[in-house]
């Protein structure tokens, strides 16, 4: 295949490093620090992780000479796996994994899980070499080897995941994912030190949503990419508005959990309107509320003569919505209680008048004032 010549200079970009990862592996050092508590939940969490709760901070120095342990050292098989939604920077977390093992010893060898944790439980995976991995250096998407959705929570699919790792003789497994992804991450290595088993897990934070951080963890990979791509349409949107001056344009963003995307694009663009769900959430607001805030903001800019404007809203806010989530809740508890009268109802009016007669009276004055589709949405 031929390169293009942006292709070509993609490829020799060579993504920046932290010092103590720079030098020669063998002088790279660990240094436990203090033991982690979590933000909220500790004894919840304790018992749940009654093993792996509290692990000490591991830092990482660069030492004058060899580091301990390192001339005794060993080749590794480490295994990696891609999970959920793509984010740009997810190949390069593999190609720096296969430049590290070689660097360490070139015994080693990473293997790669095929569609996702589902390969993990199906012991469907590759070896990724050097050759393989130069194709998709400084690339986006997950495509070297896929991604998936499946969540490793039952007793057989971590019993399955086990014995992969065992039949692969894993010394570690790191797991690419967003908050979802490395819950399983903390499960798996639950599992593992009850079993004995000798393996470590590594998470490593991936969602362009920006919700998977703390105090050592200052963004997650794929989120600036992402903000900058969305702002950068934004304002062709934006300027497209400004040229006419006749529209108003409501961009929904991706965010159903936060809206940490919604906000960096409002800072980045300044557009007319930014909903942010926690805010939303905080004072309580009504739909009509919601509604009516962006509806002053229309009707001033109208008064002054601009007809147009930007308005950014996150996917998720519906379920902020303090009265949308108490309908949500009912709409799931009579539908889960009556799946099989419901599947006698055969038109959206039968259904329909038989929900609002199922309803609280709130619940059943909000549904009412959807407008249809959305009625057939949440049903």
């Amino acid at each position: 295949m031929t390169k293009s010549p942006l292709q070509r200079a993609r490829h020799e970009y060579s993504p920046k490093l932290p010092p103590a990862l720079s030098g020669e592996i063998q002088s790279v050092a660990v240094q436990l620090g203090e033991p982690t508590e979590s933000v909220s939940d500790q004894a919840e969490l304790r018992q749940l992780f009654p093993r792996t709760y509290g692990k000490p901070v591991a830092g990482f120095t660069l030492t004058n000479g060899a580091a301990v342990g390192a001339t005794t050292s060993r080749p590794k098989r480490v295994g990696v796996v891609l999970s959920g939604g793509q984010a740009p920077g997810g190949h390069n977390v593999i190609a720096g994994l296969v430049d590290a093992l070689a660097r360490t010893d070139k015994g080693s060898r990473l293997i790669g899980f095929l569609a996702g944790p589902g390969g993990i439980v199906d012991n469907k995976a590759i070896e990724i070499t050097p050759q393989f991995v130069d194709e998709y250096r400084n690339t986006g998407g997950f495509d070297m080897i896929g991604s998936g959705r499946t969540k490793i929570e039952t007793d057989e699919q971590l019993a399955a995941a086990l014995q992969t790792c065992t039949a692969q003789k894993l010394d570690a497994l790191v797991v690419i994912g967003g908050d979802d992804s490395n819950t399983n991450a903390a499960l798996l290595a639950e599992y593992f030190v009850s079993h004995d088993a000798g393996v470590q897990v590594i998470g490593v934070p991936k969602t362009i949503d920006g919700d998977l951080k703390n105090a050592m963890v200052e963004v997650s990979f794929g989120f600036d990419t992402a903000t900058k791509t969305y702002s950068e349409l934004i304002g062709n949107i934006g300027r497209d508005a400004w040229s006419a001056r006749k529209y108003w344009h409501f961009i929904k963003l991706m965010g159903r959990s936060a809206s940490h995307i919604a906000l960096e694009c409002a800072l980045q663009t300044q557009p007319n309107v930014c909903i942010i769900s926690e805010e939303v959430a905080a004072r309580q607001q009504t739909l009509h509320a919601v509604v009516d805030q962006i509806v002053s903001v229309v009707k001033s800019r109208s008064e002054n003569g601009d007809d147009y404007g930007i308005a950014l809203v996150p996917e998720g806010l519906i379920e902020f919505i303090p009265e949308m989530r108490s309908l949500i809740r009912e709409l799931n508890t009579i539908l889960a209680d009556n799946a099989r009268h419901f599947a006698t109802l055969h038109t959206f009016e039968d259904q329909s008048a038989w929900v609002n007669k199922n309803l609280s009276r709130d619940c059943s004055y909000i549904f009412r004032s959807l407008p249809n589709e959305i009625q057939r949405q949440l049903l």
